[in-house]
């Protein structure tokens, strides 16, 4: 007699719950995370073996290309408002509005601050692009023209609990960065730290 061999029966997993775990965990860090702003130039920050992390909160990121072109973003939007605003004041330009709205819609400071006004008006993605072609001046050998100088300073008065971190591309010249830090040194601004891409610890480490 041939063996009856028992019929098999598919097993049944109900996915719903984990579904739903799913959807939760996703909308926590969509609403928990830090998006990284858009920046207005590409940049490859060098190598090194530091895991010292910037804050995540009460940032100010000074951006320099390898053309030496300096922007600086401020994590806050209510401080940007109030540090444009004090600006343009110590300048004598006055902003609208529409223009403050604009300002604080840009994720990064780097036009002259005779040309904001205009920049402010034109459309998001032409700004993008206009951007490129300046960033925010920083000659130390005429203060009157050093207006990195001025946000730095405005900033700090606005938010005193602001850290400062500077970012550079790697072929960035070194003279470039550190006429950046001249500039902090003269404002007395000795602490801030250096963004880096973190990499592996040498061997006998």
């Amino acid at each position: 007699m041939s063996k009856v061999k028992p019929k098999k029966q598919e097993t049944f997993i109900d996915m719903t719950a984990m579904s739903d775990v799913t959807v939760l965990l996703l909308t926590f860090f969509m609403l928990t995370a830090n998006f990284v702003p858009k920046e207005p130039v590409q940049v490859m920050t060098p190598a090194s073996v530091s895991e010292v992390k910037i804050p995540e909160y009460d940032v100010m990121t000074i951006l320099i290309d390898p053309k030496g072109q300096v922007y600086m973003n401020l994590d806050r939007p209510e401080d940007k408002r109030k540090v444009l605003e004090s600006v343009g004041e110590q300048y004598g330009v006055k902003f609208t509005p529409k223009q403050i709205t604009s300002f604080i819609n840009q994720t990064h400071i780097g036009m002259p601050i005779g040309r904001m006004q205009a920049f402010l008006d034109l459309p998001l993605d032409e700004q993008d692009a206009l951007m490129k072609q300046f960033g925010i001046p920083t000659d130390t050998i005429i203060s009157a023209n050093n207006q990195l100088a001025v946000w730095v300073r405005t900033a700090k008065e606005v938010n005193e609990n602001l850290s400062i971190a500077i970012k550079a591309d790697q072929s960035t010249p070194y003279t470039l960065v550190k006429n950046v830090m001249s500039t902090l040194q003269d404002l007395k601004e000795n602490r801030y730290s250096l963004i880096t891409t973190l990499k592996a610890m040498p061997e006998g480490f």
